[in-house]
């Protein structure tokens, strides 16, 4: 990625623009740079951060200067059926409009070329117009840090485990992957007080730093396989939900075969285009198992903020404690190479108060 000087208009109307304090660096982004997903280009990424509301256009209510934010990376319409059920996570026009703005236009420019926001943010720049309803009022005892990775990881980790109708207390649950997502919903499972919590992933330093966020067995899947080490530890039954947080075919299949007879596997980190799940018809069908994805911790963001805005002021989770390292904005790409080489827990870029 390279830094450059943009022109940003004003505000219009519902919009807002904001001054971004934290920035979290996040696979998704790092899906884009490399091609396993597409999106409008040239675009400024960063989906996942906090920020000051430095102003605000005409027909903003419920924001002013100086308030403090979180941004969420699907805004929501408000008319179409997903949001009026309230899964603005899965809003209609957000997902068409993609990187433009509500009324269909960009707010950045480079001499005359528009250039696209990442979900309509874009917080890998130091200033960002993005709708009102992109945004959530952040209570003063929550740090910019912590809310900036609730925008994204926590609560996609976190609201995988606790917004599906099958999730209660007790149950025995496996999670595939331990980025930041994989993490954060390790943490949903402490909190829903899972019994055998199982943590899998190819890298033992990012195994035993899962076990500070509740993991009660790891396994490296690179040394053992998976399936048959989730038999043992649950008397050979399986677990009730396995969670595939790194988003690949054959990661999920394992997810599959993990689970018990009326189990269920979450698909909740995104695979490359075009990747599939070469599933076992037979398995689904006579043990009825049940395979759903979870799109942004399957509800609406702002929900899913509020709730894990009150776990996290109660101690009962560490959100914090995800954060591993800090950048400038100058060392991006770094930051994102140290994200490729599997380094534990969440980098963020902090930017000038």
């Amino acid at each position: 990625m390279q830094i450059e000087t943009l022109n940003q208009e004003e505000p219009r109307n519902g919009e807002v623009r904001v001054r971004t304090s934290v920035a979290g660096i996040c696979a998704s982004d790092h899906h884009y740079m490399k091609g396993d997903n597409k999106m409008p280009m040239p675009v400024v990424l960063g989906h996942e951060g906090s920020g000051y509301v430095e102003s605000v256009g005409p027909g903003v209510q419920n924001f002013k200067p100086g308030d403090r934010v979180i941004t969420a990376f699907i805004s929501g319409c408000g008319n179409c059926t997903y949001c009026q059920n309230g899964f603005v996570n899965l809003c209609t026009t957000s997902n068409a409009l993609n990187t433009k703005q509500y009324d269909g236009t960009l707010r950045l420019k480079k001499e005359e070329k528009s250039i696209h926001q990442m979900q309509k943010l874009g917080l890998f720049s130091e200033y960002l117009i993005c709708p009102q309803q992109s945004l959530y009022l952040l209570p003063d005892e929550v740090p910019m840090d912590v809310a900036a990775l609730i925008g994204c990881a926590v609560s996609t980790g976190v609201g995988s485990i606790l917004n599906q109708i099958e999730s209660k207390p007790g149950i025995d649950v496996v999670i595939f992957g331990l980025g930041g997502v994989g993490l954060s919903a390790l943490m949903g499972a402490k909190i829903l007080n899972c019994n055998n919590i199982i943590a899998v992933d190819i890298k033992d330093h990012k195994l035993e730093f899962a076990t500070k966020f509740g993991a009660t067995h790891t396994i490296n899947s690179s040394e053992t396989d998976p399936v048959k080490e989730i038999m043992s530890i649950t008397g050979n039954n399986g677990v009730d939900m396995s969670f595939d947080t790194f988003g690949r075919g054959s990661v999920t299949n394992q997810a599959i075969q993990s689970t018990k007879r009326k189990g269920t596997t979450v698909i909740v980190g995104i695979a490359p285009i075009g990747d599939t799940v070469n599933a076992d018809m037979v398995d689904l069908c006579r043990n009825q198992k049940t395979l759903i994805g979870s799109f942004y911790g399957s509800i609406s963001p702002h929900e899913s903020f509020r709730q894990i805005i009150k776990h996290y002021l109660k101690g009962e989770i560490d959100i914090r404690g995800l954060v591993e390292r800090t950048y400038k904005l100058e060392q991006i790409n770094e930051a994102f190479n140290d994200l490729e080489n599997g380094q534990d827990g969440r980098g963020i870029i902090i930017y000038p108060n």
